[in-house]
């Protein structure tokens, strides 16, 4: 069992924690599906950036895992509307920490292929904040 589903959810919290994920490779949607329902969390999904900001500024969230480049576009106006909010997020990327803006790179960059324990440790860090 995931340390994630251990934890109790706060008075009047949401029982499972709602986690962002913006990405265009569907393999990869379907391999975070999966682990983040096995960590007890549940999915919101877009796999385009205009979406995503739309989401970002008015969804209920928890944290939120970002494709660096999706179908050709930057993440980075997610990331900032989720930041505005006080959201939590990730990196998902190949690029590594050159690929993300600067003034972002104080948020956690998981390279691609990721290990599933690293998103396990993000989506815990989301949680406690």
């Amino acid at each position: 069992m995931s340390a994630i589903a251990d934890l109790e959810p706060a008075a009047g919290a949401r029982p499972r924690p709602r986690i962002l994920v913006v990405e265009d490779e569907m393999l990869i949607v379907l391999l975070l599906e999966d682990l983040l329902a096995d960590f007890g969390c549940e999915m919101v999904f877009s796999g385009r950036v205009d979406l995503a900001v739309a989401m970002a500024t008015v969804e209920a969230l928890d944290g939120a895992l970002l494709d660096v480049n999706v179908a050709g576009v930057f993440v980075f106006p997610v990331a900032d509307a989720l930041r505005r909010r006080g959201i939590p997020f990730a990196f998902l990327t190949g690029y590594g920490p050159s690929g993300v803006r600067e003034d972002l790179c104080d948020a956690p960059i998981v390279s691609k292929p990721f290990d599933p324990q690293l998103i396990e440790n993000c989506l815990a860090d989301f949680i406690a904040r």
